[in-house]
């Protein structure tokens, strides 16, 4: 993963959820907690970021922020999962691995792309 793609992923968490702890964003991306602070100072020139340190702190992605980016809520993906099994036509399978592959929670974005990995092999 790129610094770019870290960065792009770190917003995708803190547009979903609006709060994070650095040491939970360090995790789901797979760096240390240097580099997310790293990133979050880098971030914050193009994003409205505050953080707060000491206990509760977290990174925090301002209220009023509107993306134009989707991301789905765990039941929407939990609906696209259902779909997919019920699918037969590889194409539309296709369509929803990509929708989930794009919007989805990074558990479920990571279960997608490993998959697709794997069956390309």
């Amino acid at each position: 993963m790129t610094a770019n793609e870290r960065r792009a992923e770190i917003m995708r968490i803190l547009k979903y959820r609006q709060r994070e702890t650095m040491s939970q964003l360090a995790h789901e991306v797979g760096v240390s907690i240097r580099t997310i602070r790293n990133d979050v100072t880098i971030l914050t020139s193009s994003y409205p970021l505050d953080t707060k340190r000491g206990k509760g702190g977290s990174v925090i992605l301002e209220e009023w922020y509107q993306s134009n980016k989707v991301i789905l809520t765990n039941k929407q993906q939990y609906v696209l999962i259902k779909l997919m099994e019920k699918v037969d036509e590889a194409e539309e399978k296709k369509s929803l691995i990509e929708l989930l592959s794009m919007h989805g929670s990074p558990s479920v974005r990571k279960q997608f792309t490993a998959g697709r990995k794997r069956s390309s092999k």
